[in-house]
């Protein structure tokens, strides 16, 4: 007898970064005038927490998504808005050591209302608890009807009330009741724009009937370590590009044997292919002369990637854009063969006067096999902004190629580095450039002392250096970053930054909304 298969065509599943398009595009069907998430958004609810975000597929189209994350007790039944408690949208309050799953958004195709996507959303929330043996589930529940009853209901307390004693129905407050949900109290000023619910919600309570109480830890992923190598490169002249490519292929062969995972090189160590030019270049012949360089560098430290087994942060080059702009890029390039770009955000005033650099628009991580990491470089250590936003997506680790000339200018981008690292429980990797470079403007001389730089506090070594080079020497810096130390120090480390932000006094807003 014949069997046929057929896959299936609903599919309840966790999120990955391929959604994040998907997700978007889901929000505005949804929620139609309101202003979707930001991808960054997306990307940081799925790196700080991923097992708490689901997506439903119909027939290989995504139809439903949720966001959740873990929230100590009491920050889950004290006063809060919708952004407070989500961290600005990024989930970035996740808290491993919490007690209740909180419910911070949810989407449905209004085209596929009959599939009941979101009960199966609601109930993934409740395995989740379930499964990591939390307390329950709780979220603020729109109360969409409160603008046309509000003569009748002049307070949110009021119309909840009369929703609870079945007086009248409201459509979102209903379903999670037959959800199992149940309302316990108001929370005005959870979402201002929400005209319709008068800017409040519901605090919705699920209790797991599971739930033991338990003086142990919840258990955890396996912990993880990351091996990173901070190449200390000297500038010097040479006579061919082949001598440049073998320097270069040299210090990843070294970096590969110590079993590394990350090798940074220095901010703009690409320069040091001016020497190859016969006379000495005005800063738009310099540039232009590099662009040249470009498609070959990429081809070459791919290709060194994959062929070592190494991820490496290619410092950064200088590079001429479509639209005509030369801007000062890291690229990126994973073991996988994938290759990435962030642009500098910041140029200094030697960047803009000598090379005409203009700053990039755009910061945020890069997926890779070891997690999120983020790229800020030099003088992009110098602004707070930008290591709280890719900590927001998720970095436990950022790397800081720097270039700097005096001892003065190293101690600035080392001081910055070490506080992002303390300010936002992370680690920062710095790797500079040594030597000479005559005939080369602005890159001549060259200072640094590269290190890698972890938090203060006790998991990490006592002055929060895990490892340095000697002073303008060419060489590498090499240590073991462990994550799960991190995971310690933001749950109950001496101090927990993360934790700590006052989010009901402060926060960032970005361009992107992010």
């Amino acid at each position: 007898m014949t069997q046929t298969r057929r896959s299936a065509k609903l599919l309840v599943r966790t999120a990955t970064l391929s959604d994040v398009p998907a997700i978007l595009d889901l929000q505005e069907r949804a929620y139609p005038g309101w202003d979707p998430d930001t991808p960054a958004m997306i990307r940081g609810q799925i790196a700080n927490f991923p097992e708490g975000q689901f997506v439903v597929e119909y027939e290989g189209d995504l139809v439903g998504w949720c966001a959740s994350f873990i929230i100590d007790e009491e920050a889950a039944f004290s006063r809060h808005s919708w952004a407070s408690i989500t961290g600005g949208g990024f989930a970035a309050r996740h808290d491993p050591d919490g007690d209740w799953v909180y419910g911070m958004e949810v989407a449905v195709d209004p085209s596929r209302r009959r599939l009941r996507i979101g009960q199966r959303l609601y109930d993934a929330r409740k395995a989740l608890c379930e499964e990591w043996g939390l307390k329950g589930v709780v979220f603020g529940g729109r109360m969409a009807g409160f603008r046309r009853k509000r003569k009748q209901y002049p307070t949110p307390q009021d119309y909840l009330d009369a929703v609870v004693n079945n007086e009248l129905r409201d459509p979102v407050l209903n379903f999670q009741m037959r959800m199992g949900y149940e309302p316990a109290g108001v929370l005005t000023g959870y979402l201002p724009d929400d005209a319709d619910s008068g800017g409040a919600a519901a605090r919705m309570v699920w209790r797991n009937p599971m739930y033991v109480e338990s003086n142990g830890p919840v258990n955890r992923p396996t912990p993880n370590t990351v091996r990173v190598a901070a190449i200390q490169m000297a500038m010097r002249s040479m006579e061919t590009l082949k001598e440049f490519e073998r320097n270069v292929e040299y210090f990843v062969e070294v970096c590969s044997d110590y079993r590394a995972d990350f090798c940074v090189f220095p901010e703009m160590f690409t320069v040091a292919l001016l020497a190859l030019e016969k006379r000495k270049l005005t800063p738009e012949e310099s540039i232009a002369a590099l662009s040249r360089h470009t498609p070959g560098f990429v081809e070459l430290m791919s290709t060194l990637a994959v062929r070592y087994n190494i991820n490496i942060v290619g410092g950064s080059h200088p590079t001429r854009t479509d639209d005509g702009d030369i801007q000062n890029v890291a690229y990126v390039f994973l073991r996988d063969g994938s290759v990435h770009a962030q642009e500098k955000i910041h140029p200094t005033p030697n960047e803009r006067y000598w090379w005409n650099i203009k700053g990039g628009d755009a910061v945020a991580t890069i997926p890779t096999d070891c997690g999120p990491v983020g790229v800020l470089i030099c003088y992009d250590t110098e602004f707070p902004e930008l290591a709280r936003r890719l900590a927001d997506e998720g970095a436990k680790i950022i790397f800081a190629p720097y270039a700097t000339d005096d001892r003065g200018g190293h101690l600035r981008v080392r001081y910055c580095a070490h506080a992002r690292a303390i300010e936002n429980q992370l680690y920062v990797v710095t790797a500079g450039n040594v030597g000479n470079l005559p005939g080369v403007e602005n890159m001549d001389i060259n200072y640094a002392q590269s290190a890698i730089l972890t938090p203060c506090d006790f998991p990490f070594a006592r002055d929060g250096v895990a490892a340095e080079t000697s002073e303008n020497v060419e060489t590498i810096a090499v240590a073991d970053l462990h994550l799960d130390d991190l995971v310690q120090a933001r749950r109950s480390g001496t101090v927990r930054n993360l934790r700590d932000r006052r989010f009901d006094l402060y926060r960032i807003v970005w361009k992107d909304r992010g």
